[in-house]
């Protein structure tokens, strides 16, 4: 073997950076969340498969042209991914709950306090207004929202952004009992909330979807392609006209779209890019942001209770994040750890359908607010 070609065969070693190690490392690391500890496994796994791949020396993967850009000028450069994702969420999503106690709205619009609070902090750290923007959605708790608005104003943020976001939607058992316990007292938490005794019918069900996208295109349009696509999901599921649609929305779609968008979102998180200040930063905001949109949902929560007499278990406000149905199940195990025979699930439910559409509604409200267009 000659000399040119051991040359060759040895560019990658010498091309390797320390920085480009500690990189491949984080992608073990997210690979280890999503297969051992089964956090957020389907976006996770690709995210760290992404990582790895891209932060090899000399990648073709990452070169002009080579798969992993393809990938990300495909469908993230033109939001093309989390939009179809979001068909498959609505086609997923009962709203019933919400239909069945529509006042769960104002809990999850209270669980958005978490953007714009954690907004402010980005601009007092020295993010750009954009930059600012793009962290604040991070209190979405909602990936495809947060890589919308990441990817149309600060896009070379995306990847910091992405992995913050999906990895704190994926650590809510764990975020969030301990400020639902600080935040609420045992009495608080031992109350009982009768279910609502009103059946749904099929003709609501079917118009709600439609009267969302009117009302919130109109009000909102910059959250029209957002909440268009969760509701067309939605009332796709909800018609059952077009069964093979909704299957396939829901899960061969939303598969593939999954693992495309997990690679590329993967590819974004090289060594020179992403090891900087600013990606410290944005995860200590983001966990900030989770923190804020959970007190804030709790603390409306307890001042509806008050409100109501004593008619409102205050543990639903943590339900109304985005992280849909996982905060619901944190508040039915929260309530039932005092209370065996306390079931709340149904009513964090529709508080969880509420932050779904709430988060989309404050992403649409975010870019207008920068002008985006």
């Amino acid at each position: 073997m000659g000399t040119d070609t051991l040359t060759r065969l040895s560019q990658g070693i010498l091309h390797l950076t320390p920085g480009g190690i500690l990189m491949i490392a984080v992608g073990g690391v997210l690979l280890y969340l999503a297969i051992e500890k089964d956090y957020e496994p389907m976006l996770l796994l690709p995210i760290g498969a992404g990582c790895i791949l891209a932060n090899l020396p000399l990648s073709p993967l990452v070169a002009e042209g080579g798969l992993l850009t393809l990938l990300g000028k495909f469908g993230v450069d033109n939001e093309l991914y989390p939009l179809l994702i979001f068909v498959g969420i609505g086609a997923l999503t009962d709203f019933g709950p919400l239909l069945e106690n529509p006042r769960m709205v104002l809990i999850g619009a209270a669980g958005q306090f978490g953007i714009f609070g954690t907004l402010i902090l980005a601009l007092l750290l020295g993010f750009s207004l954009n930059e600012a923007a793009s962290i604040g959605i991070i209190g979405a708790i909602d990936g495809p929202t947060a890589i919308y608005v990441s990817s149309i104003l600060a896009p070379h943020l995306l990847g910091p952004i992405t992995v913050c976001a999906y990895s704190y939607m994926s650590l809510v058992p764990i975020i969030q009992p301990p400020i639902m316990r600080l935040l609420t007292s045992k009495k608080e938490r031992l109350i009982r909330m009768p279910y609502s005794q009103r059946t749904i019918s099929r003709r609501t069900r079917i118009l709600f979807p439609i009267a969302v996208t009117l009302v919130v295109g109109i009000l909102v349009p910059f959250a029209t392609p957002l909440i268009g696509m969760l509701m067309l999901g939605n009332l796709m599921r909800e018609s059952g006209a077009v069964e093979r649609l909704t299957k396939a929305s829901s899960q061969e779609i939303a598969n593939v779209v999954t693992l495309f968008l997990g690679l590329a979102i993967g590819s974004t998180m090289q060594a020179e890019f992403f090891l900087k200040t600013a990606t410290l930063k944005i995860l200590v905001l983001g966990i900030l942001a989770f923190g804020l949109d959970t007190a804030a949902g709790l603390l409306f929560a307890k001042g509806l209770n008050w409100i109501s007499r004593g008619g409102l278990n205050p543990l639903i406000g943590a339900a109304g994040i985005s992280a849909f149905p996982m905060a619901a199940r944190v508040v039915q195990r929260m309530g039932q750890e005092e209370d065996f025979e306390n079931f709340l699930l149904m009513h964090a439910m529709g508080a969880n359908a509420a932050g779904q559409i709430a988060s989309v509604v404050a992403g649409g409200v975010i870019l207008a607010l920068m002008g985006a267009g």
